[in-house]
């Protein structure tokens, strides 16, 4: 798909992976870029720079989701391409308190789902659309500091799957972004895991989504050594989790 002419909606789109992209999809000439996140105030230069509009949105929660596409819609007609961005990352174990599992649950399960809900029958009805989901690497291969992120993270990946099992061939395309290490205010100043093949720009990352779009594949990988890690971990599961238990010990203190 070319994002040209398509009215976009990009959630966490304040800062980082978000942002990036909601400036790239308006330099490549999407028709309305709407920006959603939950800080208007980090808003504000988004749109002054795509000249698209802001929404305030908590995506841990469903009508606002709904909200935010309906103000999409009023605005423009329709929502072509839905970039479901936002997430929050907490370290810990299974000893991390209750709120911060169901937290990460909403925002980095709950919220795709929420938002499929809103847009995917209206996007198939007028002959496809474009369904993207902010997963990460963690996703795929999972992260040694924080088992809630990494376990949401792999559902995240597994509902983007779905949506592209049950409605590829009418018309939706999807996504599913799985980058390691990104420079944003995400990125902690202490040493991670993520960041063990180089940490890129999320100006990076956005310029390898659009390229993605146009080619529809299902993984972006802003990292390709990705790729490869997860055929080794396929290939040889325990060898895997012995790699990661080493990860752990040198990450986690383990």
């Amino acid at each position: 798909m070319d994002v040209k002419g398509k009215i976009v909606v990009v959630t966490g789109a304040a800062s980082g992976i978000g942002r990036a992209a909601a400036l790239k999809f308006a330099a490549e000439g999407a028709a309305g870029v709407v920006a959603a996140d939950l800080n208007p105030d980090g808003l504000i230069p988004v749109v002054n720079a795509t000249g698209g509009i802001a929404v305030t949105c908590d995506v841990s929660k469903e009508e606002n989701i709904r909200d935010l596409v309906r103000t999409a819609e009023a605005r423009y007609g329709r929502v072509d391409v839905y970039f479901s961005n936002a997430g929050i990352i907490s370290r810990g174990g299974p000893e991390a308190p209750d709120e911060v599992w169901e937290r990460n649950w909403k925002i980095h399960v709950m919220a795709h789902v929420w938002a499929a809900r809103a847009v995917v029958e209206p996007m198939l009805a007028r002959g496809g659309g474009y369904f993207l989901v902010t997963a990460s690497a963690a996703g795929l291969l999972n992260i040694v500091e924080s088992a809630s992120y990494g376990v949401t993270k792999h559902g995240a990946v597994a509902f983007a799957e779905w949506l592209a099992i049950a409605y590829g061939r009418r018309g939706l395309r999807v996504s599913c972004l799985c980058p390691q290490l990104v420079r944003t205010a995400m990125m902690s100043n202490e040493e991670s895991s993520a960041g063990i093949d180089g940490v890129v720009s999320a100006e990076q990352v956005a310029d390898e989504i659009v390229k993605v779009m146009r080619e529809e594949h299902f993984l972006i990988l802003p990292h390709p050594q990705v790729i490869e890690y997860l055929r080794a971990k396929t290939n040889n599961y325990d060898r895997w989790i012995g790699g990661m238990q080493k990860l752990f010990a040198r990450y986690s203190g383990g």
